[in-house]
């Protein structure tokens, strides 16, 4: 220690002496004896000598702490302390609300700044990340994880890869798909470059992936990140990323008109969550296994399954999940003849705003949060669509021009290829009925354009691959 840095750190450690000292009742002497004396000890508490790292290791055996508590004020009591407090908080994000977890978070993160203790500090802020994402809140989620990725820019990238996924996830419910992809894309390319096969950090990477890749109309792309992420996943003992990953492959699966095979995956992963009692994750199993009885026409068990993810979801207080999985039912109850039903649900979405008086309750999301084109824009897309569909169907022309319009404004800035198509389809025949033929054949182009080649106008190289 040397000029001002190494004088601030005497005085602390000498007044971490005295505390101690004073804490266990010694004398001067009584702690300085047999190897120092007492003067040397007040001296040290004074913050006028610098002891060596004998005298320390003298006085810490002496005060009953280790060295590196006596030199850094950092007790491994309190790094166990932490980590357990932070596995508290997680258990509270997987069964109650994320905001009460996030409280949770934030004590750990600020004590863990106080004390110094890097790891615990990083492990609390990726939660608060993930409890902003399940609140919707992006833009802070976002700042968490970055927050993490620079806490940890000196440590091997396998470490930062948890707040590296959970960046591109927020990205994705924003609707911006393509840097999701170039996040996750880039990092998978990272670490198979390097030589880094962590099979944890790549199973988490192509899981998250899938998505993403979904929604831009990159199959090709899903199934192999799907391919990838059941052959790492053997090397991974963690049943909630397994379950994770089952719940992806299952998109590709149902992507390939596999439906059967679908339900199974997400059977695997609704046990697995159900074990671990992680409430957000199992209604996704849920959310998904709607999608799937709807995608094979069993329309009331569809509804059964989103009521119960959207019941699950609004509950815990996650309400930009509430309103996805709210477009969904919509969708359900229009192709079931309630289109009265569908459009009460939907209208709301879209002119909701955060409201900290609103009512809550299983038919409400958080703050009445909806979709807008930087938070849920896929969604938002869809709602618009779904309404474009009723209002075509009761003969309201100009709504239903109005609401795919609307939908194509935020859906091209996302790059979901596939919705983008069958929009552009929709209008086009709507067009095409109202006479308006040209505009109908630019409609019909411009959704051409988006299905030439799914994907690949968007997207680089598909990313290295880890040896198997």
């Amino acid at each position: 220690m040397t000029g001002a840095a190494g004088a601030e750190s005497t005085a602390e450690i000498g007044r971490r002496v005295l505390r101690l000292r004073t804490e266990r009742g010694f004398t001067q002497r009584q702690l300085a004896e047999p190897a120092y004396t007492a003067a040397y000890v007040s001296t040290l508490e004074a913050g006028k000598v610098r002891p060596s790292e004998a005298a320390l290791r003298h006085l810490a055996g002496r005060l009953g702490v280790s060295y590196e508590e006596l030199t850094t004020g950092r007790s491994p009591r309190d790094a166990t302390r932490l980590r357990a407090a932070v596995t508290d908080a997680r258990r509270a994000l997987a069964t109650g609300a994320a905001e009460d977890a996030a409280v949770l978070f934030a004590e750990v993160r600020d004590e863990a700044e106080r004390l110094g203790f890097a790891e615990e500090r990083s492990a609390a802020l990726l939660g608060l990340g993930d409890c902003a994402l399940e609140t919707g809140d992006l833009t802070v989620a976002r700042d968490h994880f970055e927050a993490v990725e620079r806490l940890l820019a000196g440590e091997p990238l396998p470490r930062r890869i948890p707040a590296i996924r959970g960046r591109a996830v927020a990205h994705l419910l924003a609707g911006e798909l393509r840097y999701s992809c170039y996040l996750l894309e880039s990092a998978i390319d990272e670490l198979n470059a390097s030589g880094l096969h962590d099979p944890y950090a790549l199973l988490l990477l192509y899981t998250a992936a899938i998505a993403p890749y979904m929604d831009m109309g990159a199959h090709a792309r899903a199934v192999r990140a799907a391919e990838l992420a059941l052959a790492l996943a053997p090397s991974v003992d963690d049943p909630g990323l397994i379950a994770r990953m089952h719940r992806g492959v299952a998109r590709t699966l149902i992507a390939e008109g596999r439906t059967a095979e679908a339900d199974a995956s997400l059977a695997k992963a609704q046990e697995l969550y159900e074990q671990l009692r992680i409430h957000t994750d199992l209604a996704h199993c849920h959310w998904m296994r709607g999608y799937v009885h709807a995608q094979d026409g069993n329309l009331e068990r569809a509804e059964r399954e989103l009521r119960t993810a959207r019941d699950m979801l609004a509950s815990k207080r996650a309400a930009l999940f509430t309103v996805q999985v709210e477009v969904e039912l919509a969708d359900v109850l229009r192709r079931r003849g309630r289109t009265a039903e569908a459009e009460a649900l939907l209208l709301p979405l879209l002119a909701r705003t955060p409201a900290a008086n609103a009512p809550k309750g299983p038919d409400k999301a958080s703050g009445e949060a909806g979709l807008t084109a930087d938070r849920g824009a896929v969604h938002a897309g869809g709602a618009h669509r779904l309404l474009g569909l009723i209002a075509d169907e009761r003969g309201d022309a100009e709504a239903a021009e109005e609401h795919y319009c609307a939908a194509l404004s935020l859906l091209e800035r996302t790059g979901a290829a596939g919705d983008l198509a069958d929009l552009c389809r929709l209008l086009g025949d709507l067009l095409r009925r109202e006479g308006r033929l040209e505009a109908a054949m630019d409609a019909y182009r411009t959704g051409l354009g988006h299905r030439a080649a799914p994907g690949t106008t968007t997207l680089g190289p598909a990313p290295a691959e880890p040896p198997m």
